[in-house]
């Protein structure tokens, strides 16, 4: 199959004879991922942004729904309606925040467990898909590129 060349999204950093620019090449790779993951997850009934807070919740447990929204890429009023849905379904529970009577936080239940320890294995072999053509060492200097490339921004 022949493809169409590759074009930059114009403005700051656009594409020279090197190609497209950085800004356009990480937002099309964050919309295959997010393509893939959303077929990958089709089964079990959930998008890649509820997995993505169940995944949050899995390293960060009790947290706000403000901070859950902030670590899953998504407005406050996207996760209220998300955690609504996700409660609806027992992958999460709320409680009250020990620390704050008038704050709820979001814990993941055992079927939000059982979901992601289901679902662990073949969202690993997507990731190893995406760098299968780099070796370990060019996947970790990736994984610190795309942490620094993070720190810069934020």
């Amino acid at each position: 199959m022949t493809r169409a060349p590759e074009r930059s999204a114009g403005g700051a950093g656009s594409a020279t004879e090197a190609g497209p620019s950085l800004l356009y090449l990480l937002k099309r790779t964050e919309l295959v991922v997010r393509a893939r993951l959303e077929e990958l997850l089709k089964p079990a009934g959930v998008t890649a942004l509820q997995y993505t807070a169940l995944t949050v919740l899995e390293r960060h447990d009790g947290i706000s729904a403000a901070q859950l929204a902030r670590d899953s890429f998504v407005t406050a009023q996207s996760m209220a309606d998300m955690v609504r849905g996700l409660e609806s379904r027992g992958l999460v529970r709320r409680e009250p925040n020990p620390g704050n009577r008038r704050e709820k936080v979001i814990l993941l239940a055992d079927a939000g467990r059982r979901l992601l320890a289901e679902y662990a294995e073949p969202a690993r072999m997507l990731e190893q898909r995406m760098v299968a053509d780099l070796d370990p060492a060019d996947v970790e200097r990736f994984r610190d590129v795309l942490r620094s490339a993070h720190r810069a921004l934020s």
